[in-house]
């Protein structure tokens, strides 16, 4: 038991989904007793047992499923019905498992460290993302001005980018001082495969870096992955506000409930592309 809780810290440690399953009743003659425990890892292997043969193959198959959806299940075993009867299995019992999903703290690359990306690291801490900040000033990716992020690190952005360990469940918001940053930010960023990617600026700039991307070279139907302009549409003006709104989407895709890109936000994007009367940059 010692040995399987151990794995789930490794897996933890390691950004790493695995899934515990645990007999929790057992009626008549059954292989396991309750308590028993197996865990799953996302590419199949496994640690410990809940009796073997096909009831434990099929338990297997929705562990890994329930990894992929984020939601525990109950499965309940006849072992004399007609699917234990094949495997030979005639054990005369029942059993229900439990399948929990136990999946990695989320991480939140914030990409600049400027006043934007102070605040939403604070409030993506405080419920409870873990952080990370990159700049490539020193003098704002300081550790001392983010005490609840993990690691606050001095790098040339799109290098750090290309080169950082950065996984899968892992959530990339661009919020540097310039376009020309955040392009060369995003150019970096979409080609890590992450969990989340989003972007700061008003619509025609999101058209704008779309249409250079294109020029360049690169594959502008990438841009369906980023969530740009990002943040809920809060009406937010301020950093704090603004912070609000991205973190609030951060926990929105979190849990399942950000609404899909649409083709009007296309169109919508599009029409923001049109040239328009200058304003003054806002506060990054």
């Amino acid at each position: 038991m010692a040995s399987l809780f151990g794995a789930i810290d490794e897996a933890l440690t390691r950004g790493e989904a695995v899934a515990l399953v645990t007999i929790v009743r057992a009626q008549g003659s059954t292989p396991q007793r309750v308590g028993a425990r197996m865990l799953v890892h996302e590419d199949g292997r496994t640690l410990g047992t809940i009796g073997g043969g096909c009831y434990e193959q099929d338990a297997l198959g929705k562990a890994r499923l329930a990894l992929q959806t984020g939601r525990p299940t109950l499965a309940h075993y006849d072992l004399n019905d007609d699917f234990a009867e094949e495997q030979g299995l005639i054990c005369g019992g029942q059993m229900d498992v439990f399948i929990d999903p136990i999946t990695p703290t989320p991480r939140v690359c914030i990409i600049g460290a400027g006043h934007v990306g102070y605040h939403t690291a604070q409030l993506a801490a405080n419920v409870g993302f873990r952080v990370t900040v990159v700049d490539d000033r020193a003098s704002f990716a300081d550790p001392a001005r983010f005490p609840t992020a993990e690691r606050v690190d001095v790098a040339d952005i799109p290098e750090w980018l290309r080169t950082a360990d950065i996984g899968a469940r892992d959530y990339l918001v661009i919020v540097t001082r310039g376009h020309r940053e955040d392009l060369d930010a995003l150019r970096a960023a979409l080609a890590r495969q992450t969990a989340y990617v989003g972007l700061i600026g008003s619509r025609a700039k999101v058209a704008r870096l779309c249409a250079r991307l294109a020029e360049d070279g690169d594959d502008p139907t990438a841009m369906a992955r980023v969530h740009a302009p990002i943040g809920l549409d809060l009406g937010a003006v301020s950093p704090e506000e603004i912070a609000v709104s991205i973190v609030a989407e951060l926990i929105a895709h979190r849990r399942g409930r950000l609404q899909p890109h649409t083709a009007a936000d296309d169109a919508e994007t599009a029409r923001a592309a049109r040239p328009m009367q200058w304003r003054p940059p806002a506060i990054r």
